[in-house]
């Protein structure tokens, strides 16, 4: 249900979505209300002309994003891991449907990570979690476009295992655990973008499978956190998932599936 709700309520909630449907009340409310209603409307107006303003000249997005990024730092990786989970996200279902090749996103660096580790840690049981998260082509899943990625990047195939059910982050979580059984003790290294990782983690740590993360992906820098200049869309952009991850991280404290709003290192 949790998952349903989320995808109808976000398209209300997205920033880009949210500032036109604000800016259509207010441009209503001025034609067709009275004089104090219009004057409603002029401030909703002026209010979204205001975010709108702000948004191109001040780097709204990497501010609130910095702080998801920098949660976990670049770990330190031992020289033996029993395992290594890569979260789905980096690929791009619908284009790779659309062109007929693997195409993956802003996100690709998870796999390219994975790829790595795999070469690093012979030993190491492999694992890609991720489903879809589409509620009209729910057919149209991740995992046998990363197969043909991984065999793409020459990775070893019959190391690598596949939970292609996971609709979110909770439920990455779950199905690979159940697929898996880690065992006490075992080291595992998680992969996914460095702004999603602190929810991933916390969502783990619940269901009792202590990981060890490795944040990849990173989508802010100096230049992008400090400075000055116009960049609507690039904000709107970045803002759709920082909005997003916020809400998240929220949703499942409240839903019981984190131990805390925001997890960090322990």
């Amino acid at each position: 249900m949790s998952f349903i709700l989320s995808k109808l309520l976000w398209p209300f909630a997205a920033p880009g979505n949210f500032l036109v449907m604000a800016a259509v009340l207010g441009l209503a409310l001025q034609v067709l209300g009275g004089p104090r209603w219009s004057r409603y409307g002029l401030g909703l107006s002026a209010a979204v002309v205001a975010v709108l303003v702000a948004l191109t000249v001040l780097p709204v997005a990497a501010w609130s994003l910095l702080p998801l990024e920098g949660r976990f730092p670049v770990p330190t990786l031992p020289d033996k891991v029993d395992g290594v989970i890569v979260l789905g996200g980096a690929v791009d279902v619908s284009a790779t449907t659309a062109w007929g090749r693997p195409t993956l996103n802003h996100a690709a660096d998870r796999m390219i990570e994975f790829a790595a580790l795999a070469r690093r840690y012979p030993g190491a049981r492999l694992v890609f979690s991720g489903g879809s998260g589409s509620l009209t082509n729910p057919e149209m899943t991740e995992a046998p476009v990363a197969r043909q990625e991984f065999e793409r990047l020459g990775m070893p195939m019959d190391r690598i295992q596949y939970d292609g059910q996971s609709r979110n982050t909770y439920e990455n979580a779950v199905a690979s655990q159940a697929l898996i059984k880690p065992q006490p003790g075992e080291t595992w290294v998680l992969i996914t973008s460095a702004y999603h990782m602190p929810r991933a983690v916390g969502v783990f740590r619940r269901i009792g499978w202590p990981v060890l993360p490795d944040p990849v992906a990173y989508r802010t820098g100096v230049a992008a956190g400090v400075g000055m200049g116009p960049g609507l869309a690039t904000n709107l952009y970045l803002l759709e998932d920082v909005i997003h991850e916020w809400v998240g991280l929220v949703a499942y404290r409240l839903m019981g599936r984190t131990d805390s709003v925001f997890p960090g290192p322990v």
